[in-house]
């Protein structure tokens, strides 16, 4: 772990980087910032050429995309939160790419080598040139040697220890923002950067990202029109990840997509059901929906690459999430309002009926609009902005959802811009909560009872057994303590033992 010392050092470069792109703070706030401030992020500006400005790009997506990987990351997930960096940088930050130049053939081939034990000339039949090259890792089109088409995604070199430098970084300054600030604390950047860390752990093992492909495919095995690339288990490994190539046209070319005959406005519903199925129905997601890791294959199914960001909710977040977006749909905001309380997410010292009447705020104008305006990512992105005035803790995990909702539904639009979000997502939605709050639901509460119930019955003989092991040498004990004229010990030893058996029995009985 790095002292002090080094992570300060760290974000000190940070910012003086940041500061030369006029990155570090908005032009609003830079005006209010003490005159040693502004004359320090003058004075880094100082001998700076044109081309630092970065021309036409936005200025703090240069100026992360300058300080490597671990900020371009750190960008992209700051962009799910405008709770913490506000809604215009969170807009800008939506633009920031996530490319880098691709580095030598050469290197990529003695990662592969060393990764699966065998040159690359052993394993593949042609092993291509980079075909794209991100702040992670790079993707090589290969042949096996059994004829297989494949992608192979290699991690870039060192880029594991760079990560665990600059998180450690991002760490120490969420640390101190909390100690020194209310409002720190309520925005839990500790826990942000927790999040973050858990993501990028699992972004630099492929191997997690292989599972989650293979729990995709498991779990979208029956949902029509989706799927996602086979993994190629035997030449995948921590560092190098091997999947089915898919040769499809990108949702990035709507007008190729077009000419090959496509029901567009059926496709703009797959990607929007396939997405709230797997968050609602599955609770995991793909968190990087954007078009240029869609494709449709030959078949005419939607194809989703690319599963370094996921996300999760657990059985309470998605019942949450289902029955606020049902809520929405039928209106109902004292049932939206309950149902944060109910899910410890607003104080009890907040008033149901205020919260609704804030709710009522949101929806209402969002709900009166034309079927093809309504955006469920927008209702959404109000309902976190209000968490402030209600003293709701930031929920990183639904930001997260929110964040990929908004990408999701864009991606839709430019596929049917009359979609309506509502009519496409309630089917899904509705029956979700049918399954869970109906007869079904019921049952399947109750199977989960009987299983613990099951548990317990096959561990009854264990505690019988302990219970007459205690008796046993419950009765020892009685012996060389106890006169044999004093039957008081000895029943009690009985009643306890008694107790005992009785207590085992209950717990499977209860």
């Amino acid at each position: 772990m790095a002292n002090p010392v080094t992570n300060i050092a760290r974000l000190t470069h940070a910012g003086f980087v940041l500061a030369r792109y006029d990155a570090l703070l908005p032009p609003e706030h830079l005006a209010k910032a003490p005159w040693i401030l502004r004359v320090g992020m003058k004075l880094t500006q100082l001998g700076k050429t044109p081309t630092l400005t970065g021309g036409q790009h936005n200025q703090l997506t240069t100026a992360l995309s300058k300080l490597g990987p671990s900020y371009i990351k750190l960008g992209q997930f700051l962009a799910t939160r405008p709770d913490m960096i506000g809604a215009k940088r969170a807009f800008e930050l939506k633009a920031l790419q996530d490319k880098l130049p691709p580095f030598p053939q050469s290197e990529a081939e003695t990662i592969v080598a060393a990764e699966l034990g065998k040159p690359v000339s052993a394993l593949f039949k042609s092993f291509g040139p980079p075909v794209a090259a991100a702040s992670i890792a790079q993707v090589h089109k290969a042949e096996t040697l059994d004829g297989k088409i494949v992608a192979v995604k290699i991690l870039r070199p060192g880029v594991e220890q760079r990560f665990a430098n600059d998180i450690e970084s991002f760490g120490f300054a969420a640390r101190m923002g909390e100690r020194l600030s209310a409002e720190g604390r309520r925005l839990r950047p500790v826990a942000a950067v927790s999040m973050l860390e858990d993501s990028m752990v699992h972004e630099l093992d492929l191997r997690m990202e292989a599972a989650a492909l293979s729990e995709m495919a498991q779990n979208a095995k029956d949902d029509p029109g989706f799927r996602v690339p086979n993994v190629e288990w035997a030449y995948s490994s921590k560092r190098v990840l091997t999947t089915e190539w898919i040769d499809g046209t990108s949702l990035a070319d709507v007008e190729a997509l077009r000419k090959r005959g496509l029901d567009l406005n059926a496709l703009a519903d797959t990607v929007i059901q396939s997405f709230l199925r797997h968050a609602i129905r599955d609770g995991f997601f793909h968190a990087d929906m954007h078009q240029g890791n869609l494709f449709v294959d030959a078949a005419g199914n939607l194809v989703a690459l690319d599963f370094g960001i996921t996300g999760r909710l657990s059985e309470g977040d998605r019942l949450f999430l289902a029955e606020i977006l049902y809520g929405f749909i039928t209106r109902n905001y004292r049932r939206i309002a309950q149902v944060h309380f109910d899910a410890g997410y607003v104080p009890d010292t907040e008033d149901v009926e205020t919260f609704a009447q804030a709710l009522r705020a949101i929806g209402e104008p969002i709900m009166g609009l034309p079927a093809g305006e309504i955006s469920m990512a927008r209702l959404l992105t109000q309902l976190f902005e209000v968490t402030d005035q209600f003293h709701m803790q930031a929920q990183p995990q639904l930001l997260l959802l929110q964040k990929t909702m908004v990408v999701t539904e864009g991606v839709a639009r430019t596929l049917n811009p009359d979609l309506n979000i509502w009519k496409t997502g309630e089917p899904v939605v509705k029956h979700w909560i049918e399954r869970k709050l109906g007869p079904l639901g019921k049952v399947e509460q109750a199977l989960g009872t009987a299983g613990t119930l099951t548990g317990l019955a096959l561990r009854v003989p264990k505690l019988v057994e302990d219970a007459h092991q205690f008796h046993r040498q419950l009765a020892a004990f009685v012996e060389v303590q106890s006169r044999p004229t004093n039957p008081w010990p000895t029943r009690l030893m009985a009643v306890c033992a008694v107790a005992l058996v009785a207590i085992a029995v209950r717990l499977v009985l209860r």
